[in-house]
């Protein structure tokens, strides 16, 4: 028993004895600095790019982390993705100021000005610019230090209108600046229908002809050099003409910033934009907003006041795809992300009330195949002597700047040589007018238009880029049309316009400047509706040259002029019109009032006749217009025929100062044309007022035809369509083909043996009541005009259906 005891109490004196010892050891250990091991990393919150320490357990974030696989799950997310991506994530708020991020998305970005455009929206929870309503801009709301409301251009290059139009549903951004802004069908783009041409004349307002950049690739015969958009030549400010809106406004006070413009790179006149970019097709489409939103909030004394944004999509992926596919649409939506990333920066920034926004492509998009091709070789044979411009518009010149080479013999060869011909060669004199591409050395003799979706090549196979998407066509083909938006408090709201020509943007924009632009082609004041405040009020030219009476003195002619009539002189009474007579025919023929006369040292008189209202030059010796109504016929019936062999003097015009029947009778391939149709009679008495030498101008035979089916067919139809119709006419001179009238030392050409000059072109003006109820002489609302301005010349060449058809249009 006792042995037992003591055995026990041994035991637990060892026992207490040990934990003594453990608890001595681990006291001295602690002692002597050991320490309890670090929690390991499982995060790179606020850990970004920290230096690695191989004492800490944990996955990293330091730049090599990738090579030893050991990142922490979010280190793209939260250090990389500030590197790589132009938006904030959940995972991105809040995060540790980052040097390298390419936008921030830190507590403190809002006062640095530097957030991603969706901080607010991401990190704040609040709405995006496009789950808005539609803004109240009835008044710009600009933050504190903007006191001038600045203008903003985006070219979206080679956006179709159609597209905004068919897949509305997938552009949520530009969708909903098109229903809270103003926006119009589509905008017609300057021609030829390409990228650098149509840029510039958004900027300065020029056709290509006047702006210098006749197309892309272009030569220059007097610089003897050729400017592509590769070469050195597209940094030469000689090709350059007109004054940019950049300069119009750095002119007058303002400044300006351009991310890239065609011709914002180049030293023109001297100067470039107060800030801009050199042209790199590189930098992302983000980069470009995030940097302009930058210039936003520069100090008021260094931020510009215009601003100009270039993406080259759609463009380039309608060349590449096509205007109808895939790569296509992937394009625009992309392009609506980015617009969605500036309109959510602007509301960041407090100016998505208080910038004007205009959002533009610069022509359209056609698909194109290389099984659709025109070759010149197949037309004319030999074509080593020709230097060709390729593709949906064509140029020929020759190879040899010095030879000798007939122009004009090239077109004939080349025009009408088969059925259903894609594409129709014209002298650069001969275009249409409406194309506005003739004056500059630096288009060629000899221009080809091409029938959309084909193609003109030199020889079969020399055009290589012949799938996918074009452009370049005639700018009246639908899909050469370009897309415009605009939006902010100065533009009206929720407003759609009518379609026009980008040439009118250059005095939009100054107006929303409130500058004065420089001279154009455009007409200042034509885009007044679409401000809410017009900035200019247009008024008309004043007249520099008014008429006077030709005074009727005798019913007898003082000299026959080589005339007859079998109804004789009895007529003439009918040209003695009482006050009244006099005036109901101003009312009726001229309900606008009288055209009026814009060139100086013009002496001419009014002639009034019960049918019609002309205007006569005595030094012209030819009507210089003629105005009348034509009310709604009741039937389309053709017109009579005009009453044979009579043409007489006009007993108001001394004979001294009108031309003669003989001088036209000798005139060779020029006969007498009636400027008034005498058929459009109402009266049989009425004719014989149109039977005059005051209403003859001198007209080819060929040309005759097309005057004769205009008034007799077109006319008549446009009348009965829109209930009365008024027709202003008259002949055109403009033998330099600068679109300007020519001064008589500039008329080439007048009837033989005659100083009566023949006139290039004839123009027909017809107005109507928009509301075709009523008629155009009681019509109290808005007016719809239609202009033609139609070639006159010995034949009709290029029409291969007329060559065929001698019977008639």
């Amino acid at each position: 028993m006792g042995l037992g005891k003591k055995s026990q109490n041994k035991k637990i004196i060892i026992g207490v004895l040990a934990v003594v010892v453990v608890i001595l050891v681990l006291g001295l250990g602690l002692g002597l600095g050991l320490k309890k091991e670090n929690a390991p990393h499982t995060s790179c919150r606020n850990r970004c790019y920290e230096a690695f320490d191989d004492e800490t357990p944990g996955c990293r974030c330091d730049e090599s982390c990738k090579a030893t696989n050991s990142c922490c799950y979010d280190f793209f997310d939260l250090c990389k993705a500030a590197s790589e991506l132009w938006e904030c994530t959940t995972l991105r708020c809040g995060e540790k100021r980052l040097s390298g991020s390419r936008c921030q998305c830190s507590d403190d970005c809002l006062s640095a000005g530097d957030c991603c455009t969706n901080y607010r929206h991401v990190c704040h929870g609040e709405p995006s610019w496009v789950e808005d309503q539609c803004d109240n801009l009835s008044a710009p709301v600009c933050p504190a230090g903007v006191t001038r409301q600045p203008l903003l251009l985006v070219s979206l290059d080679g956006l179709r209108p159609e597209y905004l139009q068919s897949w509305h549903t997938l552009l949520p951004v530009l969708d909903k600046l098109r229903k809270c802004g103003t926006s119009a069908p589509f905008m017609q783009a300057a021609f030829p229908s390409k990228t650098f041409p149509n840029h510039y004349t958004i900027v300065t307002g020029l056709y290509p002809e006047s702006n210098g950049l006749i197309d892309n690739v272009m030569y220059d015969p007097v610089f003897d050099a050729t400017f592509t958009l590769s070469s050195e030549e597209k940094s030469n400010p000689a090709w350059y003409l007109g004054q940019p809106i950049w300069h119009t406004a750095t002119y007058q006070g303002l400044k300006s910033g351009t991310f890239f413009w065609p011709g914002s790179d180049v030293k023109i006149n001297g100067s470039f934009p107060d800030i801009h970019r050199q042209y790199d097709g590189k930098v992302p489409f983000e980069e470009r907003v995030f940097t302009v939103l930058q210039w936003l909030q520069l100090p008021e004394d260094q931020r510009p006041d215009f601003f100009t944004l270039y993406l080259e999509e759609p463009d380039k992926s309608g060349h590449k795809y096509g205007p109808v596919s895939g790569g296509l649409i992937l394009a625009i939506q992309n392009i609506d992300r980015i617009m969605g990333q500036l309109m959510n920066g602007l509301k960041q920034i407090g100016l998505h009330r208080c910038l004007n926004i205009i959002v533009l492509a610069d022509h359209g998009m056609e698909e194109m195949s290389c099984s659709r091709k025109e070759t010149l070789q197949e037309l004319v044979g030999n074509v080593s002597k020709y230097w060709v411009t390729e593709g949906p518009f064509g140029r020929i010149r020759p190879r040899d700047k010095d030879t000798t080479w007939d122009p004009a013999g090239l077109v004939a060869n080349m025009t009408c040589k088969k059925p259903d011909q894609k594409i129709k060669p014209y002298l650069k004199a001969n275009l249409p007018k409406r194309l506005h591409f003739a004056n500059s050395r630096r288009i060629e003799d000899v221009s080809v238009l091409v029938e959309v979706k084909w193609l003109f090549e030199r020889y079969r196979g020399s055009l290589t880029f012949c799938s996918g998407g074009n452009h370049g066509y005639d700018n009246d083909a639908e899909s050469m049309h370009a897309m415009f938006l605009s939006y902010g408090p100065t533009f009206v709201s929720k407003t759609v316009v009518e379609p026009f020509s980008n040439i009118e943007l250059y005095n939009l924009m100054c107006d929303v400047l409130q500058i004065s632009p420089a001279d154009n082609n455009g007409t200042h004041g034509s885009m007044n509706h679409l401000l809410k405040q017009p900035y200019f009020t247009p008024t008309f030219p004043a007249e520099l040259s008014r008429p006077d009476q030709c005074q009727l003195t005798s019913l007898d002619p003082e000299d026959s002029l080589g005339c007859s009539c079998s109804s004789g002189n009895t007529s003439n009474s009918r040209l003695n019109l009482t006050t009244e007579e006099a005036l109901a025919a101003e009312n009726l023929h001229m309900p606008f009032g009288r055209p009026r006369m814009l060139q100086p040292d013009q002496s001419y008189c009014i002639l009034r006749h019960q049918g019609f209202v002309s205007a006569y030059s005595r030094t012209a010796l030819m009507p210089l217009w003629s105005s009348f109504t034509l009310h709604k016929p009741g039937n389309m019936d053709p017109l009579p025929s005009e009453v044979p062999d009579c043409l007489r003097p006009d007993v108001r015009v001394p004979s001294s100062q009108s031309p003669r029947c003989d001088q036209y009778n000798a005139a060779g391939n020029v006969t007498h044309g009636f400027l008034y149709p005498p058929n459009l009679n109402v009266t049989a008495e009425q004719q014989y007022d149109a039977l005059l030498m005051s209403n003859v101008v001198p007209m080819y035979p060929e040309f005759k035809r097309i005057w004769a089916y205009f008034h007799n067919t077109l006319l008549k139809k446009y009348a009965f369509i829109y209930d009365g119709i008024n027709v202003v006419v008259g002949p055109v001179f403009d033998y330099n083909y600068d679109g300007r009238h020519d001064a008589a030392e500039q008329i080439q050409q007048s009837v033989s043996g005659t100083n009566i000059s023949i006139p290039t072109h004839y123009f027909v003006l017809v107005t109507s009541c928009k509301d075709s109820a009523l008629s155009v002489d009681g019509c109290h609302g808005e007016l719809q005009t239609v202009s033609f301005l139609l070639p006159h010349r010995p034949d009709n060449s290029e029409s291969c259906k007329i060559k065929a058809d001698k019977t008639g249009l």
